[in-house]
């Protein structure tokens, strides 16, 4: 027994299921069937009356919903409907033309009604109410729905950038799963959907009020021809009997078309709350008891004019003024309820600090203006998020560590084109880039000019200009280096992240090196932290080298050096001079690749000597002296720059540590060199000089 009430409860829920899936096309069927297959006057009758009905729940649905989304069939309900209007205009036209003559009811009893009844019989009164009804609906609310509904759909797509990367900002920051993120995507895009299809829908209101005049035209002249021609009626028969049921069709088919035009504009013009349409009208126009007294009182002022309906005017002023009264009463009444109910006052403090006032800042940020969206939507084919990833691990894998994540916001403050790179949430690069343009970087020698935007290229400052994609070939033949817009803000934010890379190595990312080292050299790691040194001192001696752009990634070379020199030298500059020796084959290999000779800049004998006796003295240059040496180092390095030379300083061991420390305060570029750091396989040529004769 059991398993057949099981059989039978299965048949009955795949019945349902497959009478749901039915209902669609069976309903477009139907609508094909009216309009090709003759109806009689009573199928005409139901017809007529369901969709009358059914106009008027489409309303009450569009009044009682809280959200667009939450009425999202209503495009296809709006088209359903208008081809059910529409099918029945046709089935009902054939049945008057054909059947007219026969008298007023012959086309069933509905159109009869609304011939006779609603406009008295009279076929001039119709006219005047038709046309009434068509240019209400034709030129106010369908019009009216379909530009808010156009102008919500173009705001709406303006928007989704904005909502999608807000969606990416809670999911990052963690506020919400990433099943509610996915939750919130689709809602977006079904608003954006929805929108566009109202757009599209309320045209079919429109052509159904044309359509409807058409229909009045046609069957007014045919049934003046039919009656006259084919059933030898006089004309004034003719006339009012064909024309008193054509009017009768248009009326019961306009009214309903009236009521859902209405429903499409209530549902596009609505503002999003947790209200329905009515609730949010009585709570906003009956909430306010001056209006309700003002409102009286100009009610009571035009009910004293001599000539004017007194009692009327009269009586809306007492139901304002009535209705005012209640809502001052029920004001005062919550007032004393909320005094009598509220506990004491408790003394006025200051709310105790916590810890949710603490705003972390993001280590690395980049925040861009609204044009430069695009580059970092993934929704979008924002190429920068994949760039911004391939500069990280190229860093890693040249530096030695991973960079911090970088975190992608929107600012509006900003410029529409600018972005700005933020470290530790201050600024430290900031730019224009023109997405869908190209920057042309001049290198020096290029043989034309071009037409664009003349700027310069912001990770090294080489003058460049930006120009449309049609020049691009122009400026490769020119010899212009050309990029796109996701290509400069990653290499500029490639080059900021070498320049502070000792500012990004914190004791987190030198303890994750130590665990990494620790997976195949653990008793090395053992004995040179803590033992020989703290964690402290080894991050002061990495930022000490990638200051100088020297990379960590040998870190076994490294704690192998200061495991033989630091149980007898805890001095960091001292244990970072000795590390730079051990690191001197890589360091020499960074800027001089291969095997040819090291083209140098050098120092001058007779001006080492003097800084060698300077350090032995006080250890601090004199004001003239650093002056002479800084510019005499500028020329040297311009000189060799111009030769094509990499911007290296060779001087003696003693003097490397002052002078890197002096002459990269402005010259950023240099790099200054150990001869102790060169290795005994490679062969020194000085190619400039600086002091002496140069």
């Amino acid at each position: 027994m059991r398993a057949l009430n099981d059989y039978l409860g299965r048949r009955d829920w795949a019945n349902q299921v497959q009478m749901k899936l039915l209902a669609g096309p069976l309903l477009i069927l139907l609508v094909m069937a009216m309009l090709i297959l003759p109806l009689p006057p009573f199928a005409l009758d139901l017809f007529f009356t369901f969709n009358i009905a059914l106009a008027v729940m489409v309303l009450l649905v569009s009044m009682f919903t809280r959200q667009p989304l939450d009425f999202a069939a209503f495009p296809a309900v709006l088209l359903f409907t208008t081809l059910l209007r529409l099918s029945l205009n046709v089935a009902s036209t054939r049945v008057i033309l054909m059947e007219g003559h026969q008298g007023g009811d012959a086309a069933g009893k509905v159109i009869e009604a609304f011939g006779q009844f609603l406009i008295g019989g009279n076929f001039a009164v119709g006219l005047v109410v038709f046309a009434i009804l068509v240019v209400i609906n034709f030129m106010v609310i369908t019009k009216g729905a379909g530009r808010i509904a156009e102008v919500g759909a173009r705001f709406m797509l303006d928007a989704m950038p904005g909502k999608q990367m807000a969606i990416d900002a809670d999911l990052n920051a963690g506020l919400i799963g990433e099943e509610d993120a996915k939750k919130r995507r689709a809602e977006v895009s079904q608003e954006a959907d929805f929108y566009g299809s109202m757009d599209g829908a309320s045209k079919f209101v429109r052509g159904d009020a044309m359509a409807g005049l058409v229909i009045m035209v046609v069957n007014v002249i045919g049934g003046l021809l039919i009656g006259m021609l084919q059933h030898d009626m006089a004309f004034g028969d003719a006339a009012r009997t064909y024309t008193l049921m054509t009017i009768g069709d248009g009326l019961v088919a306009q009214i309903p078309a009236l009521v859902i035009s209405t429903a499409a504009g209530v549902t596009v013009s609505r503002v999003t709350t947790d209200q329905d349409v009515g609730q949010q009208m009585l709570s906003q126009l009956f909430v306010n008891p001056q209006v309700l007294i003002l409102a009286a009182a100009v009610m009571g002022l035009l009910g004293l004019v001599p000539g004017m309906p007194n009692l009327v005017f009269l009586v809306f002023t007492a139901l304002l003024g009535g209705l005012a009264w209640l809502l001052i009463k029920r004001q005062q009444e919550k007032l004393v309820q909320e005094a009598e109910s509220a506990p004491p006052p408790a003394p006025q403090e200051a709310p105790e600090a916590s810890w949710d006032d603490v705003q972390l800042v993001d280590t690395l940020g980049l925040e861009v203006g609204h044009r430069l969206i695009p580059l970092v939507d993934q929704r979008q084919d924002g190429e920068l998020l994949g760039r911004i990833k391939s500069v990280r691990k190229k860093f890693a894998q040249e530096v030695g560590f991973l960079p911090p994540v970088v975190h992608i916001r929107d600012n509006l403050e900003l410029g529409p084109n600018t972005y700005v790179i933020t470290l530790k949430g201050v600024e430290i690069g900031r730019a224009d880039a023109y997405p869908g343009k190209w920057l042309a970087i001049d290198p020096g020698q290029v043989s034309g000019q071009l037409d664009g935007t003349p700027t310069e290229d912001p990770a090294f400052g080489l003058p460049a200009v930006w120009i449309d994609a049609g020049q691009r070939e122009h400026a490769q033949v020119y010899g212009y280096t050309v990029v796109d817009a996701g290509t400069v803000v990653a290499t500029h934010l490639n080059h900021l992240l070498h320049q502070h890379a000792a500012e990004m190595l914190g004791r987190g990312e030198v303890q994750q090196l130590l665990d990494k080292l620790g997976e195949e050299h653990k008793p090395l790691v053992e004995e040179v932290v803590p033992k020989a040194i703290s964690l402290t001192v080894l991050q002061r001696l990495l930022q000490q080298l990638l200051d100088e752009e020297v990379s960590i990634r040998d870190l076994r070379t490294i704690l192998d050096t200061l495991a033989e020199h630091a149980p007898q030298q805890q001095d960091v500059g001292e244990l970072t001079a000795l590390v730079r020796i051990s690191l001197g084959r890589a360091i020499t290999q960074q800027w001089f690749p291969g095997h040819d000779e090291l083209h140098v800049i050098g120092l001058d004998a007779q001006l080492e000597q003097v800084l060698l006796q300077a350090m032995n003295g006080n250890g601090a240059l004199e004001p003239g002296l650093a002056d002479t040496l800084m510019t005499q180092a500028e020329q040297a390095l311009e000189r060799q720059e111009a030769k094509g030379e990499p911007p290296v300083l060779v001087v003696q061991h003693a003097l490397r540590p002052v002078l890197s420390r002096f002459l990269r305060r402005r010259l950023r570029h240099l790099v200054v060199m150990s001869q102790a750091e060169i290795p005994d396989d490679r062969t020194l040529r000085v190619t400039s000089l600086v002091g002496g004769n140069g």
